[in-house]
Protein backbone atom coordinates (compact mmCIF):
# COMPACT_ATOMS: atom_id res chain seq x y z
CA UNK A 1 0.00 0.00 0.00
CA UNK A 2 1.56 3.34 -0.54
CA UNK A 3 2.13 5.89 2.08
CA UNK A 4 1.16 9.52 1.18
CA UNK A 5 3.27 11.34 3.65
CA UNK A 6 6.09 10.14 6.54
CA UNK A 7 5.00 11.29 9.18
CA UNK A 8 7.77 9.71 11.04
CA UNK A 9 10.09 11.63 8.95
CA UNK A 10 7.95 14.67 8.79
CA UNK A 11 8.23 15.11 12.37
CA UNK A 12 11.94 14.15 12.29
CA UNK A 13 12.19 17.09 9.93
CA UNK A 14 9.95 19.75 11.67
CA UNK A 15 11.94 19.05 14.98
CA UNK A 16 15.29 19.26 13.52
CA UNK A 17 14.72 22.66 12.24
CA UNK A 18 12.45 23.76 15.30
CA UNK A 19 15.80 23.09 17.08
CA UNK A 20 18.48 24.18 14.78
CA UNK A 21 16.52 27.90 14.20
CA UNK A 22 16.12 28.33 18.21
CA UNK A 23 19.63 26.79 18.47
CA UNK A 24 21.17 29.17 16.22
CA UNK A 25 19.26 32.05 17.08
CA UNK A 26 20.19 31.99 20.39
CA UNK A 27 24.04 31.33 19.55
CA UNK A 28 24.13 34.60 17.52
CA UNK A 29 22.22 36.64 20.47
CA UNK A 30 25.40 35.24 22.49
CA UNK A 31 27.46 37.10 19.93
CA UNK A 32 26.18 40.24 19.93
CA UNK A 33 25.92 40.30 23.49
CA UNK A 34 29.27 39.57 23.69
CA UNK A 35 30.12 41.93 21.43
CA UNK A 36 28.26 44.77 23.85
CA UNK A 37 29.54 43.79 26.95
CA UNK A 38 32.94 44.07 25.34
CA UNK A 39 32.95 47.82 24.44
CA UNK A 40 30.66 49.03 27.71
CA UNK A 41 33.57 46.64 29.64
CA UNK A 42 36.18 48.23 27.47
CA UNK A 43 34.40 51.58 28.61
CA UNK A 44 34.53 51.20 32.72
CA UNK A 45 38.21 50.03 31.90
CA UNK A 46 37.10 46.56 33.01
CA UNK A 47 40.13 45.13 30.67
CA UNK A 48 39.61 41.04 32.26
CA UNK A 49 35.85 41.31 31.78
CA UNK A 50 36.10 43.01 28.42
CA UNK A 51 38.38 40.01 27.56
CA UNK A 52 36.12 37.50 28.84
CA UNK A 53 33.30 39.36 27.02
CA UNK A 54 35.19 39.14 23.67
CA UNK A 55 36.17 35.63 24.04
CA UNK A 56 32.27 34.63 24.66
CA UNK A 57 31.46 36.56 21.82
CA UNK A 58 33.78 35.35 19.53
CA UNK A 59 33.31 31.56 20.47
CA UNK A 60 29.49 31.87 19.89
CA UNK A 61 30.65 33.83 15.77
CA UNK A 62 32.47 31.11 15.42
CA UNK A 63 29.96 28.54 16.30
CA UNK A 64 27.27 29.97 14.70
CA UNK A 65 29.64 30.20 11.59
CA UNK A 66 30.63 26.32 11.70
CA UNK A 67 26.51 25.34 12.09
CA UNK A 68 25.96 27.32 8.72
CA UNK A 69 28.87 25.42 7.43
CA UNK A 70 27.43 22.53 8.15
CA UNK A 71 23.77 23.16 7.49
CA UNK A 72 25.01 23.62 3.61
CA UNK A 73 27.31 20.72 3.89
CA UNK A 74 24.42 18.63 5.06
CA UNK A 75 22.13 20.05 2.62
CA UNK A 76 23.95 19.73 -0.54
CA UNK A 77 25.49 16.39 0.51
CA UNK A 78 21.82 14.53 0.04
Amino acid sequence: MAVIVHTKELLQTILASLVAGVGITFVFSLAIWGAARFVDFNRDQRPFAAGAAAALGGLALAVTLATVVVGIVVMTSK
